[in-house]
């Protein structure tokens, strides 16, 4: 599809494939009920839950795959993927002391720190 710019000469509009091969941040958390809550703060209400991470996410890759289809087909604007350029690469994170033990254990079993463990967990189900 093109589009005008304001000279009044066209441009080429970046195809699906494009806007769905772009990595999104994605917000995780766990949901006070029982299960996470995820959502990508870049595409407005795009969001979703499930029972475990792996579920969520997966939930979540094709709420954004419908989300960018939808806005695509209808020719709205999608928003590129925000910068990383404010991440610092440290989160301070808050979760209920069954969880904290459960990844405490299983890093033990695995025998990496409690970061490394989470960081491969989140690294494996962000892709």
């Amino acid at each position: 599809m093109k589009t005008l710019n304001q000279k009044n000469q066209q441009i080429e509009k970046p195809s699906l494939e494009y806007y769905l091969n772009l990595q999104y941040p994605v917000t995780l958390y766990p949901d006070p009920e029982g299960g996470y809550v995820a959502q990508i703060k870049d595409l407005p209400g795009c969001l979703t839950q499930g029972e475990t991470l792996e579920e969520t996410m997966a939930n979540l890759n094709e709420a954004r795959e419908l989300w960018i289809e939808t806005a695509h087909e209808a020719g709205d604007c999608i928003p590129l993927p925000s910068t990383n350029d404010s991440y610092s690469g440290k989160l301070l994170l808050r979760m209920p002391k069954s969880l904290h033990r459960r990844l405490a254990e299983a890093s033990e079993r695995e025998g990496v720190s409690l970061n490394q463990y989470i960081v491969s967990l989140l690294s494996a189900i962000s892709r």
